[in-house]
Order: C-alpha cells, then sequence, then structure tokens
C-alpha cells in the first residue's frame, strides 16, 4: 500500500524516537500492517503497559465479533486523539463518548458505493428470479428429469422503494433506471431536485412499491425499522432486499411474513447477530443468503484500508482528519485536540 496520499515524507513522523504507539483494536490485512509500520509502533492492549500515552488507534469493522469501543475502552486510553475506523458504518463506536472526550473518529465512506450498489442489484435480481436456486437446481441433477419451474418474479412493472436515499441508495437508484424500474423513496428528509416521488414513512413507501431495497445505516434510531407492518405493506408480491445492518430490520417479523406468505421472498447480505443466521431463514427455498460481501472486493476493500492509514498519517503529520464521522467533525474539537497535539510535541 502507498503510504498516504498527501505527500507526507517517510521521514516526517520518524523524526522523533520512538515512533508513536498505535493501538491495534481489531485484525486488519499484512500490507496494512506493513505500511502502518513505517509511523508508528503498533501495539494491543493485551500487550500495552502505556495505555496512558496511546494517541491514536485503528478498529477493523462492524463485524459482531469485534471488541465495543465504549467508555471502557476509551478510559484507558486518556491521551487518545484519533481513532481510524474502517468501514462506513461505525454502529460498534460510541461516537458521543469519543465527542465527549475530544477523540476524532473517522470511517472510510464513498469508497464502497459503487460495489454495493452493483451487488444490490445482483442481489435484487438473484432473489426475484430465483438465480441461486436454479444453480442448486442443476448441481443437485434436477434438470435432469424436469425444467426448472416457472418463477413468480420479474423486474418487469416492478417498483422500487428505497429506505434511505444516501449515496448508496441515489447509485442504487440511477441503476435500477436503466431496468425501467418506478423509484421512489424514504429517507428522514426530502430531498430537492430528485425526480424520484418521496414518502414521509416506511410503511407508506412499502405499501407504494414491490420491490424495497435498505440501505440505512445502523444504530438504534433505525432498528427494527422494517417491521411487521412494513412488510406487510409491501404485499405477496413483494420483495425485501436488504443491504445496510441487520439490526434495521425486525427478523422474527421477516420469518413469520416470509412463512405466512405475506411477502414473495427476501434477499439478504446483513443479519442481527452476524456470522450467525437464524435456522429459519436458512430453511426458506424464496431466500438469498449472502455473508455480507456488497463491498468485498480486494480492490474496494485495499482502497479503503488505505484511506484507514491516510486518515492516521494525515493526523498524526499535519493534524488533518480526511474523513472524520459528523459526529466528531466540527473545527472546535480539531482545534483543540490539535493544539493539544502541538503542546506536548512543543
Amino acid at each position: 500500500m502507498k503510504a498516504a496520499g498527501r505527500s507526507i515524507p517517510q521521514n516526517r513522523l520518524k523524526a522523533s524516537s520512538p515512533l508513536p504507539l498505535l493501538l491495534v483494536v481489531d485484525q486488519f490485512p499484512e500490507e496494512v500492517g506493513l505500511a502502518l509500520g513505517n509511523y508508528f509502533t503498533l501495539t494491543n492492549i493485551s500487550e500495552c503497559d502505556d495505555t496512558a500515552n496511546i494517541r491514536f488507534a485503528i478498529s477493523g469493522s462492524d463485524d459482531a465479533g469485534n471488541l465495543p469501543i465504549n467508555d471502557s475502552l476509551l478510559d484507558m486510553l486518556p491521551s487518545l486523539e484519533l481513532l481510524a475506523s474502517f468501514g462506513a458504518g461505525y454502529d460498534r463506536i460510541d461516537v458521543s463518548a469519543a465527542a465527549r472526550r475530544g477523540v476524532i473518529v473517522t470511517n472510510t465512506p464513498n469508497i464502497h458505493v459503487d460495489e454495493v450498489a452493483d451487488f444490490t442489484i445482483g442481489l435484487m435480481i438473484a432473489t426475484v428470479r430465483q438465480i441461486p436456486q436454479a444453480d442448486r437446481f442443476v448441481r443437485t441433477g434436477g434438470w435432469l428429469k424436469s425444467s426448472f419451474p416457472l418463477g413468480a418474479g420479474t423486474l418487469r412493472d416492478r417498483r422500487l422503494g428505497i429506505a434511505g436515499l444516501g449515496q448508496i441508495g441515489k447509485a442504487v437508484a440511477s441503476r435500477a433506471a436503466s431496468f425501467g424500474m418506478q423509484i421512489a423513496y424514504h429517507a428522514r428528509n426530502e430531498q430537492n431536485r430528485l425526480p424520484y416521488p418521496y414518502y414521509g414513512s416506511l410503511e407508506d413507501l412499502s405499501e407504494a412499491v414491490d420491490v424495497l431495497v435498505v440501505t440505512l445505516p445502523g444504530g438504534e434510531e433505525t432498528r427494527h425499522l422494517v417491521n411487521s407492518n412494513v412488510l406487510s405493506a409491501l404485499g405477496q408480491n413483494g420483495v425485501l432486499i436488504n443491504v445496510s445492518r441487520g439490526s434495521v430490520v425486525d427478523e422474527d417479523a421477516l420469518i413469520s411474513a416470509l412463512r405466512e406468505e405475506r411477502i414473495l421472498g427476501a434477499g439478504l447480505d446483513v443479519f442481527s447477530d452476524e456470522p450467525r443466521v437464524r435456522p429459519e431463514l436458512l430453511g426458506f427455498p424464496n431466500v438469498v443468503l449472502q455473508p455480507h460481501i456488497g463491498s468485498a472486493t480486494i480492490r474496494t476493500r485495499r482502497a479503503m484500508w488505505q484511506l484507514v492509514v491516510d486518515n492516521l498519517v494525515s493526523w498524526a503529520a499535519d493534524g488533518k482528519a480526511i474523513t472524520p464521522v459528523p459526529e466528531t467533525s466540527w473545527p472546535e474539537l480539531h482545534s483543540f485536540i490539535y493544539n493539544r497535539l502541538n503542546r506536548e510535541k512543543g
């Protein structure tokens, strides 16, 4: 990996010895460690006896098995200035606790947008047209005995509803328009200058469409927003596609809707307790299940990790975070941390 695409000289951070400590919260690719090793001394909680002087930390994805970053952990790091997080989502990080301590949190937004949007369209088509089921039919010898049954699903005349019209939602909409799909959306606020109808509630949107794509962020604010009422409004011809966070969908309600045939099917890339998937979902033939791979290509993941490295090196060299999350992005917080950094250097 190239170091910090901001033309920072390699020796800029090596002027003092030893190199500043960087707390490693989660595992990361070997090439990331090699890049960071040029600028930091990598350590972890179990092997570090000097946590009071750790100014930088790096965390991985929001995988369920990864360590929560909350008050308890942050209390061990009184000198922490910047936490560089991998991924666009940062549900596992208590950003309010970080902001109270003057800690900048960064993430890796936008890089994955096209990859996730492509995948979402693929998952929608695979679910509606039963592509994985047809693949299994061939592999298990079913085609030798009969033709694959005609499917009820088609994209023709389907209306697409997008829950959460951020960058990914917009990218999905532009791709879906090429299929001639009618598009509508629900978001916290109506966005002007968009050609798509806006619905103030998710239930109203679901009533108006028959494919619901969920691209909402995770967190308590959106927890179980896709509930029994929303699924019933989607209807017997309706298909749910979730590429956001498993917490957004009430899985009990989804299982009931599938069992009672209140919706036609579902395509899921995320689950409430990853990597564990509810046995009931495994048993439905009209559900396409994926192992949270929306952005999982070598090209995109490398670019995301590069941004993690860039954020750390940029902050350590110049006190500038490239992609701070909104909760820790205000100038006063940056100024506070950067002034503290300069005082310590002086």
